[in-house]
């Protein structure tokens, strides 16, 4: 799937983000979400499966933005 393809829900407000480089919180067509962020170790997830990173001001705005 490619970014163009999903809704970007944060990030849209400027910033100092560029070239959609920053955390972001995006909706695929299906309904599920998509979290991009800084890559974290904190645990080994299983096989298929990573970890991110993002700051809670990230996910309100993602709230914010589902209407929740």
């Amino acid at each position: 799937m490619a970014r163009k393809e999903l809704q970007r829900l944060t990030g849209n407000g400027g910033g100092n983000c560029n070239n959609d480089d920053c955390p972001n919180v995006y909706r695929t067509s299906s309904g599920s979400i998509v979290v991009q962020g800084d890559v974290s170790d904190v645990f080994q997830p299983p096989a298929g499966e990573g970890l991110v990173e993002i700051p809670e001001s990230i996910l309100r705005e993602a709230v914010r933005a589902l209407g929740w």
